[in-house]
This record gives C-alpha cells, sequence and structure tokens, in this order.
C-alpha cells in the first residue's frame, strides 16, 4: 500500500518525504530506494523519527490495528496525519483517535479515495440537478472474490471494515447526506476462505430522509460486480443508474398518457478528472 501513496505523492508541489518507518528496516530501505527518494531517513521507531525529522505530516499506511497508536503519537507530537482506512479496529479505538484530534487540534483524515471518480461524481451530478427530481432511494451491490492472503484474511468484519466503508463513504458523497442510523449484518458464508464477516448487507437512514441499501460479498465466484459497486439512484421523478465501470445512464418523467408514465433519457456529463484516488487525496490533505 506504501507504493500507492509513495508514487502520487512525489508529484505534489511542496512535498518532500522526510522519513520511512517500518517495523522491518529493510522494507522502508527498499521503498527509499524503490522511489528515490535519498534525502529520507529510514527507521524502525516511529517516536525517535517524529523527533528527529519534525514532520508536519505523517501518513499512516498501517495495518488497521496499528492505526490507533500510529495516529494518536503522531497527533501527539503536531502532525497532521492522512491514514488509510479503515479509521480504526474497534469504535474504543475509533474514539481515543478522534478526541487526540480534538486535542491537538490537527487534522486526522481518513481515505476514501473512490469519491475521486469521474463517474461518480457525474452521478452525483444527476442527482443534485433536479432531473430526475429528490433523490429519495440510493441501492448500491458489491460481489467480488479476491484472493489477497495476508492480514485481511485474518481480519474481523473484513467486507464491513476494508471494503465497503468505501461504498457507503459514497452513499454519503452521492446523496449529499450523512449517515443517521443504520442496521448492518455481516457473516461468513460456507466456502469463504476469509476467516470472518466475508459478506453483509445494510440499511441506511440519511440525515436529509434517504434510504439507502448495501448488499455485498467478498466471497462471491463468479459475475462479478466492477470494485465501485453497482449503483441504482431513485428521485422522485426519474432513476439514474451506474454499472461502477461504463457510463452513467438516467431516465425521468416525461409525460403521463393515462396509466402509463412516458419516460425520456437525461444526458449526463462526465468531465474528467485532472487527479484521481490517492493522487486527489494527497494533493487534497495537502
Amino acid at each position: 500500500m506504501a507504493g500507492a501513496w509513495l508514487k502520487p505523492a512525489a508529484t505534489v508541489p511542496g512535498l518532500e518525504i522526510a522519513g520511512l518507518v517500518d517495523i522491518r528496516r529493510e522494507n522502508a530501505e527498499r521503498r527509499r530506494e524503490e522511489f528515490g527518494l535519498t534525502r529520507a531517513v529510514v527507521g524502525t521507531d516511529l517516536r525517535a523519527m517524529l523527533k528527529a525529522v519534525k514532520p508536519d505530516i505523517v501518513f499512516d499506511v498501517t495495518v488497521p490495528e496499528s492505526h490507533c497508536g500510529v495516529v494518536t503519537q503522531a497527533l501527539r507530537n503536531g502532525c497532521h496525519v492522512l491514514g488509510e482506512k479503515p479509521m480504526a479496529d474497534s469504535m474504543t479505538n475509533a474514539r481515543r483517535m478522534l478526541a487526540a484530534a480534538r486535542k491537538s487540534r490537527r487534522i486526522y483524515a481518513v481515505t476514501q479515495n473512490y469519491r475521486y471518480n469521474a463517474q461518480i461524481q457525474a452521478l452525483r451530478q444527476v442527482a443534485h440537478s433536479g432531473r430526475i427530481g429528490d433523490v429519495t432511494t440510493v441501492h448500491c451491490d458489491f460481489f467480488l472474490g479476491p484472493h489477497f492472503g495476508g492480514f485481511r484474511e485474518q481480519m474481523d468484519h473484513v467486507l464491513l471494515l476494508d471494503m465497503a466503508i468505501h461504498t457507503f463513504d459514497a452513499i454519503r458523497f452521492v446523496s449529499g447526506q450523512s449517515a443517521a442510523a443504520v442496521y448492518a449484518r455481516d457473516w461468513n458464508p460456507a466456502g469463504s476462505w476469509f476467516r470472518h464477516g466475508a459478506s453483509a448487507v445494510a440499511t441506511f437512514e440519511m440525515t436529509g430522509g434517504v434510504v439507502a441499501t448495501y448488499r455485498g460479498s467478498w466471497c462471491a465466484q463468479g459475475m462479478s460486480t466492477p470494485w465501485n459497486s453497482q449503483w441504482r439512484v431513485l428521485g422522485s421523478r426519474g432513476t439514474a443508474t451506474w454499472d461502477g465501470a461504463g457510463e452513467v445512464k438516467a431516465q425521468a418523467q416525461k409525460g403521463r398518457k393515462g396509466f402509463v408514465r412516458e419516460m425520456a433519457d437525461v444526458p449526463v456529463t462526465v468531465r474528467p478528472v485532472a487527479h484521481s484516488g490517492h493522487d486527489a487525496l494527497i494533493r487534497e490533505f495537502v
């Protein structure tokens, strides 16, 4: 994951990688060489690194169970922090991290790179344009079967914590509303190669009245959806859809003949984005 950060970070004006920390020094040294970071200090102790280089920002790309310790230590040392998702491995740790950010008066943000996508921005635009009326409902489906190996296959609630949160954040982005209440259930189906929670369903009540649903699995064999999920946004006058990979489509009520409502295609403009994914995230944070 560090590579997905270091590559775009190298293109951000005024940003210099001052140090690399890893519990295995050879990993940090390999990254320093790979990305030509000749001026970066390498070490295995975060506290010592913070004292040595006094950075403005810490990028936390550790495994989930390490996030709380890394983030709170960086904040206590006066650093802003941009961290990988999930925010934490428990609600207790998440609250501890939030309290540390407030006390330090520094910015702590969690990466949600899926909203920096031209198609999902187009979906948001048509949802808020009024052309399909007021948004009432959002449905998202996600079905894939990746074999990662490593820590993900041992995580608790792996789908909800490590992947579904991308879609949950995208629901906030598209609807323009935050979650007010949620019912969610995860389980581990027979045949799953994950230890826990590879499938899940969730229903959100949003702050502005929108209801959103999510259905997903990380051990779904065949008939895969794209990583962005498949989307259906229902409005009071029409519907917008996105298959997660191709074009965004929309239809709205044109007229009425008796009991039949005539529908017409709504043009959707997808505007290219100058920066996407982690590149856009890091630039916006800096």
